[in-house]
């Protein structure tokens, strides 16, 4: 059976940086009681004519250079986004057009809001294994600022936009190990944007109940890690990088201490990005790979919590 593997990385930030000291000329609070509670001293901010889908394109533009591929050689594109350009087309065909990509090759959104990645690249994992493609081209970018309420001062310092993106290969060498995506919609009322196309009453922006949310996160988490160990018959010791959803550094402490690591063993991102929603995992992921910290053959776990409640691992070999 043939594997997947990732054969390249990219991420894109806006240029636009929203600090702490920034919000707190927004809003009644400090950079301190952001920074105690969150891990988190600035974020970036999409500019007013930059949309998703010029996120993901340059993210990808990184990851297939790197890969030392041509546009035309990916045979399938998903993109992980909560806040597509249109309605519909999906974000993955604009991005498709906006790559010169001419092959006809699938191409299709994914929306398990800060899971997305992960279930993203679960997708793609799955059809290199079946055969149904070769290489894809994975991509998580949000642009969360556009559905932040910013009078909310206790949920408008959390969010960031950003893009990352991976090109998964077919490959003879172990990549991806195992993937385990779980949801359950029983909470979807903890964290959600109540506004939708066929539902058009209630808020437009986030509205979260964050205690609930971070209880019941770091149980979930807890469990998956569990789950991704015991179905690979792996030792906590077996992990040497942890990769998770950037949401809170609580949560990272906590799942850091589940598998007995250092948090030197944790690529941590959310003090610069923020929550950057299903582009943190591969944004967190390109910084890691790009400054030396994870190298070809190391084990990493990236697992994610997100809306719905969505949540799930990916284990697998660089």
């Amino acid at each position: 059976m043939k594997h997947s593997r990732i054969v390249g990385t990219g991420s894109y930030l806006p240029e636009k940086i929203l600090s702490n000291a920034d919000l707190e000329k927004m809003i009644d609070t400090t950079d301190e009681w952001i920074f105690t509670r969150t891990g988190i001293r600035e974020r970036h901010i999409v500019a007013e004519n930059e949309f998703t889908s010029d996120l993901a394109v340059k993210a990808a533009l990184q990851a297939i250079e790197v890969a030392q591929i041509s546009p035309n050689d990916i045979d399938l594109i998903i993109i992980a986004t909560t806040t597509p350009d249109r309605t519909f087309p999906s974000t993955a065909c604009l991005v498709q057009e906006k790559l010169g990509i001419r092959n006809n090759c699938p191409a299709f959104d994914i929306q398990a809001v800060c899971s997305g990645f992960v279930f993203a690249l679960a997708t793609a994992d799955n059809f290199i294994k079946s055969g149904a493609a070769k290489r894809a081209l994975v991509i998580g970018a949000d642009t969360m600022s556009r559905i932040t309420d910013w009078t909310d001062r206790g949920n408008c310092i959390l969010w960031g936009d950003g893009s990352g993106a991976v090109v998964l290969e077919a490959s003879d060498d172990v990549g991806v190990i195992s993937t385990h995506l779980h949801a359950n919609g029983s909470y979807a009322d903890l964290l959600m944007v109540e506004k939708g196309v066929s539902n058009q009453s209630g808020l437009n922006t986030i509205t979260m109940e964050g205690n609930a949310v971070f209880k019941v996160a770091v149980n979930t988490l807890d469990a998956i890690v569990d789950e991704t160990l015991e179905a690979n018959g792996m030792a906590k010791s077996d992990i040497n990088w942890l990769v998770p959803h950037q949401a809170n550094i609580r949560i990272l402490q906590s799942t850091a201490k589940k598998l007995g690591m250092s948090m030197d063993q944790v690529v941590v991102t959310v003090d610069k990005h923020g929550n950057t929603s299903a582009a943190s995992i591969p944004l967190a992921l390109d910084v890691a790979v790009r400054d030396g910290r994870i190298k070809r053959g190391e084990t990493i776990l990236m697992e994610a919590f997100g809306g719905g409640f969505t949540w799930g691992s990916v284990l697998m070999k660089y």
